[in-house]
């Protein structure tokens, strides 16, 4: 019974030394490779940054892109529809009743300035013979003022009274007179319409014409 006793208390100290040992090295080994683990992904996860880093780039690149080409078509389409509401040609729908295509667009504006040339040459031309009618208008004006002046009746002299009813039938009968000689003149046109009654003027209205008739009209009234 000593003997038994005396073996089994030398066996039972050893065994729990040979159990401490194989876990302290396995946990140990085990942090180890949690760390070397730890270690390499973040690595991998540096790696993964650099190799998308280059594809981020042409993303963003292609974003800016496809956003600048929108504003063009943009800016574009705005002007078309800006030149399609001034025109007015344009304004009008295809007589299928689609839109009217670009092609169309520059088309009839293009008709529409050619137009608009053409009014703007008339115009001038018009208006150049304007300004040559009132020249003409002004050098009459002052040939009259001259006639005027050289038929005022000079200061102290007393007109005498003579009544409306008389005046108006020498007026009528002086119209008379030069109505008749007026029905040969050609009013066709301004141009001709100045030259013949610049020369009927100096035929049929100078002073001493004037006089004759007022001579001829005061006669017949004494009659």
């Amino acid at each position: 019974m000593d003997s038994r006793d005396s073996d089994d208390m030398k066996v039972e100290p050893s065994s729990p030394v040979r159990n401490t040992n194989p876990f302290s090295r396995s946990s140990s080994g085990s942090s180890l490779h949690a760390g070397n683990h730890s270690s390499s992904s973040g690595h991998e996860d540096d790696d993964s940054e650099e190799k998308g880093s280059p594809n981020n780039y042409k993303e963003r690149r292609r974003e800016a892109h496809t956003q600048a080409e929108q504003k063009r078509r943009d800016a574009i389409k705005k002007g078309y529809d800006c030149l399609q509401d001034l025109v007015p040609t344009c304004q009008q729908t295809d007589s299928s009743g689609y839109k009217l295509s670009k092609a169309t667009v520059l088309q009839k504006s293009i008709d529409y300035i050619q137009y608009l040339l053409l009014q703007k040459k008339k115009l001038e031309e018009e208006r150049n013979a304007l300004r040559k009618e009132v020249v003409a208008l002004r050098i009459m004006q002052a040939n009259y003022e001259q006639m005027v002046k050289a038929q005022q009746i000079p200061m102290g002299h007393v007109e005498t009274r003579i009544p409306d009813e008389e005046k108006f039938q020498m007026f009528q009968n002086i119209i008379d007179e030069l109505f008749f000689t007026f029905c040969n003149i050609n009013v066709n046109n301004f141009t001709e319409l100045s030259a013949c009654v610049f020369s009927w003027l100096e035929e049929h209205c100078k002073p001493q014409v004037n006089i004759f008739y007022n001579s001829q009209l005061f006669y017949d009234n004494l009659k």
